[in-house]
């Protein structure tokens, strides 16, 4: 399969992922839009790391998964702590950090 198909997919996916962080109120799409993002980025590192035949791309995703895996950890651990201030979800609703 050409690299072209695999950099379409993660075009795809750069695009729903950045209107969702661009659009959505619900912190929860924002995340997942941000996750959408990551796995674009992963998408052209293994195809590339593919046509060039070579394996830091794919070691480079690796990291990426992980660095996704802590801030889905860490972002949904901050979500839950504002929730139970502000029992909302709504990103412009939030305003804990402000004096």
């Amino acid at each position: 399969m050409p690299v072209t198909h695999y950099l379409a997919l993660s075009m795809a996916l750069l695009m729903i992922g950045t209107v969702g962080v661009l659009t959505r109120r619900n912190i929860i799409v924002v995340l997942m839009s941000i996750e959408l993002i990551l796995n674009a980025v992963n998408i052209n590192l293994v195809a590339f790391s593919d046509y060039l035949q070579n394996v830091n791309g794919q070691v480079f995703a690796i990291f990426v998964i992980t660095d996704a895996a802590a801030e889905a950890a860490v972002g949904l651990g901050i979500l839950i702590a504002l929730f139970r201030n502000k029992e909302t979800v709504h990103a412009d609703e939030i305003d804990i950090l402000r004096w």
